[in-house]
């Protein structure tokens, strides 16, 4: 499929759990982020956003219990820092800070077969070949090992749960990665000004494709 022209220079990360001011303590004085703003998703849903970089942590927070189901492929997080330690989310996520000059934010993760997850990232997706089994957007990066991860159905479970890559035009590119052959975990919608979609990986991970005008500079229909 033709190149996806990404609309900032970095991905972000999405996590879903129930207790969020265990999480405000951590990521705001724990880990030293600064939080950028909150959204109202639906669904009773709301997500509370921190920035590292170019990248967000979403933190999508909902009363309503959340499945404790296993993870998927994505397993840790790495995040740029002033000094080293090895630490967990509230939900018993790994992040790992290390200081790290070329790269703010780095998603770990677990997949069956290392030829098809270079494939996707690397030929669907177009990230940029970053090391033996990594690719990078920007500052931010994916590294892979081989594994068994569980296939997740939802992305609002527990823990760490999907990444981000903003792209200019939701609609074209996900329907260019079905051509491709890409499995569409959820088509096109819109929340506000931002046009979303979810596509999933070989290992069905989940990658949300948004659009969000914030980014592109192009209003966002209210409907389509």
């Amino acid at each position: 499929m033709a190149s996806i022209a990404f609309a900032k220079p970095a991905f972000d990360v999405g996590f879903a759990t129930n207790q969020l001011s265990a999480h405000e303590e951590f990521w705001g004085s724990t880990v030293g982020l600064a939080f950028d703003h909150m959204a109202k998703l639906g669904g009773g849903f709301r997500q509370h956003r921190w920035r590292l970089g170019d990248s967000i942590i979403k933190v999508n927070h909902t009363r309503e219990p959340l499945a404790d189901i296993p993870p998927g492929g994505y397993r840790s997080l790495g995040l740029n820092a002033a000094g080293s330690a090895e630490m967990a989310t509230p939900d018993g996520v790994p992040v790992h800070l290390r200081p790290d000059p070329s790269v703010d934010v780095t998603l770990y993760v677990v997949t069956r077969d290392l030829d098809a997850f270079a494939r996707f990232y690397g030929e669907v997706l177009g990230l940029e070949a970053d090391g033996a089994h990594g690719f990078r957007l920007g500052r931010s990066r994916i590294v892979a090992e081989i594994g068994d991860p569980p296939r997740i159905e939802g992305w609002r479970e527990k823990g760490l749960r999907y990444m981000t890559v903003q792209i200019f035009d939701c609609d074209k590119v996900t329907a260019a990665m079905e051509r491709a052959g890409v499995e569409i975990g959820m088509s096109p919608r819109t929340i506000g000004q931002v046009r979303y979609s979810f596509a999933r990986d070989p290992d069905g991970n989940w990658i949300e494709l948004s659009e969000r005008a914030s980014l592109t500079g192009k209003p966002i229909e209210a409907d389509r």
